[in-house]
């Protein structure tokens, strides 16, 4: 399925404004958790744009090989569902033209990117030059341990009160990731984030900085103190979701079942990185 949204240009700049930005947040399903081995059975996406959903992309891929029992039991996607559905070399290029000129969105985005790059290494296509972001680098960013206990799609998509709930289906969890990344971007903006190219910074260190987390604390509170701690821009992101200037709904914590988050088979259900990367 493809809802009409097109882009012939080449991806942003960092000086951009993060409300001028074009983000097209990617969640896949697989067969397993090596990129290069196992195989895609699903892509998801859906494109936004200063609080606006543009467009929306999800099929089904026919894998060439049969989909793990506890990997079928996981996702819902069964052999017979992909008996049918277009081969990879059709819907990979169709994907990597819904995501032109746009900033690539994913939450633990090495596991979808390491995918698709491998994907589109399989099928003889160039993978494209694009700004990358991570929204479980960035949760790990803005968010603090008495908010969250974790990183997880299923925890931040309570949190921020998503209106979708990851459910181990490739389209669902993009959706539910792109109401995080919503979530998000006032707390970034109200840190003094305002460009892609201090996103991805903060980003960078995030990552960097994952093992010595007074780092992002005490940076973090440096930025908020020059910054003054507050910002108009995210106004309308925070209008778009309904969430009020703290970023979050009130109330919202992990579901009962949803402990485990459910986007990629293999989860080990903590907050370190694990194969399937929640």
């Amino acid at each position: 399925m493809i809802t009409p949204a097109t882009s012939a240009e080449p991806a942003p700049c960092g000086r951009r404004p993060l409300d001028e930005i074009d983000f097209v947040i990617v969640d896949v399903e697989t067969t397993g958790w090596t990129p290069g081995v196992a195989r895609i059975t699903e892509i998801g996406a859906v494109k936004i744009s200063a609080g606006h959903q543009l467009g929306q992309f999800s099929s089904l891929v026919n894998p060439g090989r049969a989909i793990p029992e506890r990997v079928a039991a996981l996702t819902g996607i069964s052999d017979a569902m992909v008996a049918a559905a277009p081969p990879l070399a059709e819907v990979l290029p169709a994907f990597l033209a819904f995501a032109r000129g746009c900033v690539l969105t994913a939450h633990n985005a090495p596991f979808d990117t390491g995918f698709l790059a491998a994907a589109c290494q399989a099928c003889d296509l160039p993978w494209p030059d694009v700004p990358v972001v991570d929204t479980v680098e960035l949760a790990r960013w803005v968010l603090n341990e008495d908010e969250v206990p974790n990183c997880k799609l299923s925890t931040l998509a309570a949190f921020f009160g998503a209106r979708t709930t990851p459910r181990h289906r490739a389209l669902a969890d993009a959706l539910a990731t792109a109401d995080v990344l919503m979530g998000l971007l006032p707390r970034l903006s109200a840190a003094g984030v305002g460009t892609l190219g201090e996103m991805l910074a903060v980003q960078d260190l995030a990552r960097r900085s994952r093992s010595r987390p007074w780092v992002i604390r005490a940076v973090r509170a440096v930025i908020r103190a020059v910054s003054g701690g507050s910002s108009r821009r995210g106004v309308r992101y925070r209008r778009w979701l309904g969430i009020d200037a703290r970023g979050g709904r009130r109330g919202h914590r992990d579901r009962p079942g949803e402990s485990r988050r459910g986007a990629h088979p293999g989860n080990s259900g903590g907050d370190s990185p694990d194969p399937a990367g929640q």
